[in-house]
């Protein structure tokens, strides 16, 4: 809670900044998180990539700009590298997508 929030910018701005240099990196979406339903409380903000393969999901973790964002994102949470919640889903009609 007691973060720097520039430094919470400079790492968003990062990651929106990819949008236009990744193929295939569809949507950067982010924001607090409201926990309306109290099961994430640990967690006050978050984003959503949207990616349409793996192969630009590779492109965007391999990013040196990526690189940078989540080292700064870790700086920031409690916790450091533990303190991240990723979640890779295949949803839609992404390959893999349970129907």
């Amino acid at each position: 809670p007691e973060h720097d929030a520039a430094i919470l910018l400079e790492a968003l701005g990062l990651l929106d900044g990819l949008v236009a240099k990744v193929p295939g990196l569809l949507a950067f979406d982010h924001g607090p998180n409201h926990d309306f339903e109290t099961k994430s409380q640990d967690y006050p903000y978050g984003f959503v990539v949207t990616f349409a393969d793996r192969a630009a999901h590779l492109a965007y973790e391999a990013h040196p700009d990526h690189q940078r964002a989540g080292g700064l994102l870790v700086s920031l949470c409690s916790g450091g590298y533990d303190g991240i919640f990723v979640a890779d889903l295949a949803v839609g009609d992404s390959p893999g997508h349970a129907t």
